[in-house]
C-alpha cells in the first residue's frame, strides 16, 4: 500500500483513543465526516462543529455514541464565538481542534463582518475559533488545519486581503486562505502549540460537485476533458487522522500522504508568520493565548 493511498482506518488501526476529545469543523460530510467516523471508530468522543445541523444525520449515524453536535458558523465572528462557548460550556478539556471545513473557488462573496469569504471562512473563523478553545486544550493537545497544495497558487496580498479594491480571482483568493492555514500553522508552533497543516491531496468530495470541467481540471491540474487520478474520501482524511495522532512529527509541519514534505516559501516566511498572526488578532478583535510547550 503506498502512502497516498492508505485509509484512515488504516493509519489508526493500531490508536486507541478512548477517553480523547477530538472537535472536527466542516463534520457534515466529505473529509470530516470521514475523519469523524475513523477518530469515532477508535474510541474518542468525536464533537461535530456544523453550521447546518439539519445535514449531520449520516455524521451521528456513522460516530454512534461518540458523536456530538454544535452548531459553529465559521462565516459570521458571533456565529464561531457562540458555538466555542457552547463546546468549552461542555467540554473542558479539547484533545485535538480539526480545522477542517471550508469553501474553495466561490463567487465573489463576503462574510457577515466584510472579509472576503474564502479568507475569512477557511483561515479567520478558524483562527478566531482557535484562539478561543487554546485556552482548554489538553497539556499534549494539538491541531490539525486543512490546508492544500492551492497554496502553491498565491501568498498573502497584504495591501487588499479581502479583495476591497483588486479584481476578484477566485483561485488566487483561494490561494491566499490556504497559504495563510500554512502560516498560522506555523505561527501556533511558534507561540507554543502543537500543530499541523494537512494537504489531503485531490480528493472527490461535494467541493468539486459545483465546479464546471473546465475549473475542476484546474484544480487537478489536467487537461480539459481528460481523466484525474483522485483519492477516495477515506484515502484523503487518511493524512487528516494521521496528523492528529503522530508522535514524534515537529509542531508546524506541512503533511501530505501521511509524511511531512514542504510547502511554498511564500506559505513558510517567518515575517509572514508573525505578520499573520498579529493581522488576524487585529481582525477578529480576539488575543491569541500564548503557551509554552514543555521541553
Amino acid at each position: 500500500m503506498t502512502p497516498d493511498a492508505v485509509t484512515t482506518d488504516e493509519v489508526l488501526k493500531d490508536v486507541d483513543l478512548r477517553g480523547k476529545v477530538m472537535a472536527v469543523t466542516g463534520a457534515s460530510g466529505g473529509l470530516g465526516l470521514e475523519t469523524a467516523r475513523a477518530l469515532a471508530a477508535r474510541g474518542a468522543e468525536v464533537v461535530l462543529l456544523v453550521r447546518d445541523p439539519a445535514r449531520c444525520g449520516e455524521a451521528l449515524r456513522v460516530t454512534g455514541r461518540s458523536g456530538q453536535l454544535i452548531t459553529l458558523d465559521l462565516a459570521t465572528l458571533e456565529g464561531v464565538r457562540a458555538g466555542a462557548a457552547r463546546l468549552l460550556e461542555r467540554w473542558p478539556r479539547i484533545d485535538v481542534l480539526v480545522n477542517n471545513a471550508g469553501v474553495m473557488a466561490t463567487p465573489l462573496g463576503r462574510t457577515a463582518q466584510g472579509f472576503e469569504l474564502q479568507l475569512g471562512t477557511n483561515h479567520l473563523g478558524h483562527f478566531l475559533l482557535t484562539a478561543l478553545v487554546a485556552p482548554r486544550l489538553a497539556a499534549d493537545g494539538r491541531v490539525v488545519n486543512v490546508a492544500s497544495r492551492g497554496h502553491l497558487v498565491s501568498g498573502m496580498n497584504w495591501d487588499d486581503p479581502h479583495y476591497l479594491g483588486r479584481p476578484y480571482r477566485k483561485w488566487e483568493a483561494y490561494g491566499q486562505s490556504k497559504t495563510a492555514n500554512i502560516l498560522f500553522t506555523l505561527g501556533l508552533a511558534r507561540h507554543g502549540y502543537s500543530a499541523y497543516a494537512v494537504h489531503p491531496g485531490m480528493v472527490a468530495t461535494d467541493l468539486y460537485r459545483h465546479l464546471g470541467e473546465a475549473d475542476q481540471a484546474a484544480v487537478q491540474n489536467r487537461p480539459a476533458g481528460s481523466e484525474a487520478t483522485v483519492k477516495s474520501i477515506a484515502q484523503g482524511a487518511a493524512t487528516i487522522a494521521w496528523a492528529a495522532t503522530v508522535e514524534g512529527v515537529a509542531s508546524g509541519s506541512y503533511v501530505a500522504d501521511c509524511a511531512v514534505t514542504m510547502a511554498a516559501p511564500h506559505a513558510t516566511d517567518p515575517e509572514a508568520v508573525e505578520r499573520l498572526w498579529t493581522w488576524s488578532q487585529e481582525q477578529v478583535r480576539e488575543r491569541f493565548p500564548v503557551r509554552r510547550m514543555e521541553s
